[in-house]
């Protein structure tokens, strides 16, 4: 796909080549306004054009024309600019779109066009540094609960490893609108998917359904929640989504003596 000023007129490419400068709309490279006119077999200008005929009644309209498609190189020009304007000390506060802009090499209007502001644009940043999140099944429910949890604890890693990662999250938490933002785009779907695990365990017998579902999912997240956020000295071992599920399940009672 190419750049903003590259990017080809999506009929002009399906019909076999960009328009030639000035042709209107849909009209190949190397045509001219006269055999436009003229006949679909090159009759010159004025003799009366052979006209297709239409669609047959009931046909759908076809597909409306839409705005230039997106450019990953230029997505990518950007989110690279930021990290990279924070890496060498800016803080987000003091980040403005034309820096930004100047930065990538790109255009105002190519960031508006992917972001409404710049709080849009910062947690795409942090998602971009994050690591992905995990795919799950949508069917099982212990299983996606693991998966999950597991993802929480790479991310704290992540967090702790990267002391760029760990200065963004603490000027976000600075910045209401920006943590609303990322609240409400990143954390706030990461947890409905695991209460929607939660209700699908509890629908298949694995989990007691005399609780509320809610209750159940912060048992589950909040010791991973205390490694990852309250205690960054904690160790964070690799069977951590394992033990809790299994401490959870096995219950904190002691076992009945003989």
């Amino acid at each position: 796909m190419q750049g903003q000023d590259g990017e080809r007129d999506r009929r002009g490419a399906r019909s076999g080549g960009d328009r030639s400068p000035g042709a209107p709309d849909g009209m190949p490279a190397g045509a001219s306004a006269g055999t436009a006119a003229g006949s679909p077999h090159g009759a010159p200008a004025g003799t009366a054009a052979e006209v297709p005929p239409g669609p047959p009644p009931g046909t759908p309209d076809p597909e409306p024309r839409r705005g230039r498609p997106r450019s990953a190189a230029a997505e990518r020009a950007i989110l690279d600019a930021v990290i990279a304007l924070l890496e060498a000390g800016e803080p987000l506060a003091g980040l403005s779109i034309e820096r930004i802009a100047r930065t990538a090499g790109v255009g105002k209007a190519t960031i508006y066009r992917r972001w409404s502001d710049k709080e849009e644009l910062f947690v795409d940043v942090v998602r971009d540094m994050e690591p992905d999140d995990p795919p799950v099944s949508g069917t099982e429910g212990l299983a996606d609960l693991r998966v999950m949890l597991e993802s929480l604890r790479t991310r704290g890693l992540a967090q702790r490893s990267s002391a760029l990662l760990h200065n963004i999250f603490a000027q976000m938490k600075s910045h209401p609108k920006l943590w609303n933002e990322y609240h409400g785009t990143v954390i706030a779907p990461r947890r409905l998917a695991m209460v929607e695990a939660v209700r699908r365990a509890v629908a298949a017998g694995e989990l007691r359904d005399d609780l509320d579902v809610e209750l159940i999912d912060d048992l589950f997240v909040g010791p991973m929640l205390v490694r990852t956020v309250h205690r960054p000295d904690a160790p964070l071992p690799d069977d951590l989504a394992d033990r809790i599920i299994t401490a959870l399940l096995q219950g904190l009672a002691p076992a009945a003596r003989v």
